[in-house]
């Protein structure tokens, strides 16, 4: 059975940071942030539907990032709390961020960085913008495009997440289990 792992942070005056390891918690800590994305999409939705070109996307960076320090900090993947976590956790949680390649978890979100990440996903941008030169229905086409690709990016952060602090959970599991001989 997994447990949470609340480790002091001497830089930050003796702060916790609280690190979910166990299945149910992971669980919980997902479903919360899934439910941050789906609210955020929804309002870049909106905000995708307003008919002046440009300010979705301004939006849309500030936020995402808003939001991807969110979930960073609710899983225990913010910069400071990794660094707080004992040593064996900090390098699991690093290998596991490594192997996931060019994810946002454990990073200082910048709106550069945001933006790089958008930049993948330039075709159904170019669509979001596109679709708002037909009145009304381009900016309904324009919103439900924003809304599903905001969301799809935010699940993915979502995931990446839960799976760094899953493989933390394994690495503090075999370190806590007595040796077999």
């Amino acid at each position: 059975m997994f447990k949470k792992i609340f480790t002091k942070n001497s830089q930050s005056g003796g702060a916790v940071s609280v690190l979910p390891l166990s299945g149910g918690d992971i669980g919980r800590v997902r479903e919360r942030c899934r439910a941050l994305v789906r609210k955020r999409a929804a309002i870049s939705a909106g905000i995708s539907a307003v008919p002046i070109p440009g300010v979705d996307m301004v939006s849309d960076l500030a936020s995402f990032a808003s939001m991807v320090e969110d979930i960073n900090k609710d899983f225990g993947l913010t910069p400071q709390q990794i660094e707080a976590l004992q040593p064996h956790m900090r390098i699991a949680a690093y290998q596991a961020m490594a192997a996931l390649g060019g994810t946002l978890v454990g990073k200082v979100v910048t709106r550069e960085l945001v933006l790089k990440l958008l930049r993948k996903s330039g075709a159904k941008l170019a669509a979001k913008s596109a679709t708002k030169i037909v009145p009304l229905a381009g900016q309904l086409a324009s919103a439900a495009i924003g809304f599903v690709l905001f969301r799809q990016m935010g699940y993915q952060h979502v995931e990446a997440c839960a799976r760094v602090a899953q493989e933390v959970g394994k690495t503090v599991l075999d370190k806590e289990q007595p040796a077999q001989g």
